[in-house]
């Protein structure tokens, strides 16, 4: 832990020219950096960190807590000078301490009693605000955020398209239209409203918990490419929240997506226009299911016109979203605290 250097000290003596003039330099260092700390201060900015920077995860997202006591960050995505560990030992030399929201009890008794100086408490979350409750006993508490929202401190999105000069447009063997893999199936959501009148004109191949046909991890994408299109319909609608629905389930299956979610416009913010369908695009489920029905091949390849230029990368795994946090740590604001997270959340 980088601590900070200790004051110049004064050059005790006899007293004369030398110790005068000794004695007003040190003044004036004394000055200067009273002037550099009330500047970073004011404008919330840090002195460079020349050693190792410390995250302690309190409570790890995920069940499975992975090894991460050797340098991961720097083994597995290159990220130098950053230190990921479990232990609530090595609190008092932790620079940035994360907080999942999944793992948040009720009460703050978990949480330390008190930041320490200097230190910096991230709240985490992948959920939609829909499915977050109780955030308003955490005002007051968390310096910064790290959600898939696009304006959090730290950006953790659940897949990107990253360019790729080597990539190809191959696109799996079709043998079905419509897929939709869903777990969590709940009458009072728009997806299932979507879906009910939609297959009044279209059959749809329906995989997952919801309709007893599980779908083992390694089988999941083998199943969704066999359809020319997947319904990618998020289970509640907000900004940015789209998810490995999207990613994973359709764009690296070689299928083309339908989704319901936030609008055309915020869709449009991650991956190509013609990429996608919207639900919203059409006047009627009817009508969607028509242009589904209908379209000629050469129609079709048109979606994957992306493929020459990009590849899908998922964010899956816990540690690099953490790791995130250090390269993101010089631009952060240091010293604000989020008044009110529920509504920062809910806005």
């Amino acid at each position: 832990m980088p601590r900070a250097s200790s004051l110049p000290q004064p050059p005790w003596g006899r007293p004369g020219m030398k110790a005068v003039v000794t004695a007003g330099v040190f003044v004036t260092t004394l000055w200067n950096l009273r002037c550099f700390l009330n500047h970073s201060k004011v404008s919330g900015e840090v002195p460079k960190h020349t050693e190792p920077l410390v995250v302690l995860v309190w409570d790890w997202p995920s069940k499975q807590v992975p090894n991460i006591s050797r340098d991961i960050c720097h083994e597995l995505y290159g990220i130098m000078g950053c230190w990921l560990t479990t232990e609530r030992r090595l609190l008092d030399q932790a620079d940035v301490v994360v907080f999942p929201h999944i793992r948040l009890q009720p009460g703050r008794d978990r949480l330390p009693k008190e930041r320490l100086p200097g230190q910096n408490w991230v709240w985490v979350s992948l959920e939609s605000p829909s499915n977050t409750k109780a955030l308003a006993r955490w005002n007051q508490t968390f310096n910064w955020v790290m959600t898939y929202r696009q304006d959090s401190d730290i950006f953790i999105p659940y897949g990107k398209l990253v360019p790729n000069r080597s990539a190809t447009m191959n696109i799996p063997t079709k043998t079905n239209l419509v897929s939709w893999v869903i777990s969590n199936y709940h009458r009072t959501q728009k997806r299932a409203e979507v879906y009910q009148n939609l297959s009044r004109y279209l059959h749809v191949n329906i995989y997952g918990k919801a309709n007893k046909k599980p779908l083992c991890k390694a089988c999941l994408l083998p199943t969704t490419s066999k359809s020319k299109f997947y319904l990618a319909f998020e289970n509640s609608i907000h900004q940015d929240y789209i998810t490995e629905k999207l990613w994973r389930n359709s764009l690296m299956a070689g299928t083309v997506p339908v989704v319901l979610g936030p609008p055309r416009a915020n869709y449009e913010q991650f991956i190509p226009a013609d990429s996608f369908i919207h639900v919203d695009d059409f006047g009627s489920l009817a009508e969607l299911a028509t242009f589904l029905k209908t379209m000629n091949s050469s129609r079709y390849q048109q979606f994957f016109a992306w493929r020459k230029r990009y590849s899908v990368k998922l964010y899956a795994d816990w540690r690099e979203r953490i790791c995130t946090i250090c390269t993101a740590y010089p631009s952060l604001p240091h010293g604000r605290v989020y008044p009110d997270l529920e509504s920062w959340f809910n806005t």
